[in-house]
């Protein structure tokens, strides 16, 4: 993600499986000698944490977009009024919404596809490539893809004030497609009895799901991949998820990063130990223990890392380059070669290689600055332009 970052409050007790408690390992080396080390390192790095706080990680991790071909010819961005606020009858308010149309597979009688964006831009890509495009050609559908309001080109209103952001919900936007539907029913002359059928993937998946049914009267089927449509503030699950999915390489890779993670526990304690950890992680700024929202924010950071790559694993990634072909077995190749060092310095690698891939200097962790970034109300800042702001606000 861009990365914008949501501190979770929850015991450490739910990271458990992450952390190996048995560790016993006598740390880098002797103190005096790390503490030589360190003091040599920090002089080398005086002028690293130049980099600025509003530098943010794509939102989809690095999840791209379909490898479409020079050949392929995208449809253009059209655009379709919407109601802004479709629980107050009086409020007739509109606003241009984005969307995009595919009507070469279309023959008379034939589905209708809609593929309902979520948390980003509605890139046109996805209109001619992937499943979905091969499913309308085998059943000669038309095909929809409509952007989420406040994300991507599609804005209702002039900035991303608490005011503005009430009109953002899953309710309206579920609205907005139905509305929507209606509209395309008129526009392109289909018959009552034509099925529209819902796509989605995690957020947008859910409102597959919800869609077909809140307006089963619209929606004849949904289709949805991954979609978390039970939400909790303790989402414990998903790392859980995690774990089982670095298993598949080996438990000897889930042994190491548990190791890993009770051993920045270990160095956190000490002022030796927090000067490794600004080392080897290439933290931004030294990191303060007793900033629970700092260390929060790191520790988090850290296990994104692999939540990131577990979520987009060999997903649209291998046309980009070799550096974003980052899978579940780059990083446990990384996590079981002993000759890089002790489990947290194979940590740290990992962390490195995501660095490098992003082209970030250092790991930006600090918390009050993350928290500067959203307050933003505008929709060209850093945090509007990517959906930082309005996701943020969507999830608490």
């Amino acid at each position: 993600r861009h990365q914008s970052r949501c501190i979770c409050y929850i015991q450490l007790e739910r990271f458990s499986h992450l952390i190996d408690t048995s560790y016993k390992e006598p740390m880098f080396m002797a103190s005096a000698q790390l503490v030589s080390f360190v003091a040599l390192i920090l002089l080398c790095l005086g002028g690293v944490h130049a980099l600025s706080r509003l530098q943010r990680r794509d939102k989809y991790g690095k999840l791209g977009v379909p490898p479409v071909s020079s050949g392929d010819s995208l449809p253009p961005d059209q655009w379709f009024t919407q109601l802004l606020d479709h629980s107050e009858p009086t409020n007739n308010q509109t606003w241009q919404q984005k969307y995009q149309v595919v009507t070469d597979y279309y023959t008379e009688g034939g589905p209708v596809f809609i593929m309902l964006g979520g948390e980003g831009e509605a890139s046109a890509e996805w209109m001619v490539l992937g499943n979905w495009v091969n499913y309308a050609k085998q059943y000669n559908a038309l095909m929809f893809q409509l952007e989420h309001r406040f994300y991507g080109k599609s804005l209702p209103t002039s900035d991303l004030s608490l005011q503005s952001l009430r009109y953002l919900t899953s309710e309206q936007a579920l609205a907005d497609a139905a509305y929507f539907i209606l509209g395309m029913n008129a526009q392109y002359n289909l018959s009552s009895d034509t099925k529209w059928i819902a796509f989605g993937g995690s957020y947008s998946g859910n409102l597959a799901a919800w869609v077909r049914s809140k307006y089963p009267q619209l929606i004849h089927g949904a289709m949805s991949a991954s979609g978390p449509v039970f939400s909790k503030v303790d989402f414990f699950e998903y790392m859980e998820v995690v774990r089982n999915s670095l298993a598949t390489y080996g438990q000897s890779c889930v042994k190491a990063v548990k190791t890993a993670n009770k051993m920045v526990l270990q160095l956190l304690k000490s002022s030796v130990g927090q000067k490794v950890l600004n080392y080897y992680f290439r933290l931004c700024d030294p990191i303060d223990p007793s900033n629970q929202n700092d260390v929060y924010n790191l520790l988090e950071s850290m296990a994104d890392n692999l939540a990131g790559i577990v979520q987009y694993n060999k997903d649209n990634r291998a046309f980009r380059s070799s550096t974003w072909n980052i899978t579940i077995d780059t990083v446990c190749d990384i996590m079981t070669n002993t000759s890089l060092g002790n489990p947290v310095v194979r940590y740290a690698a990992v962390n490195s290689l995501m660095l490098d891939v992003y082209e970030e200097t250092c790991l930006d962790y600090n918390y009050d600055a993350m928290i500067e970034e959203l307050r933003n109300t505008s929709w060209s800042s850093q945090g509007g332009s990517y959906g930082e702001r309005q996701w943020m606000y969507q999830t608490c």
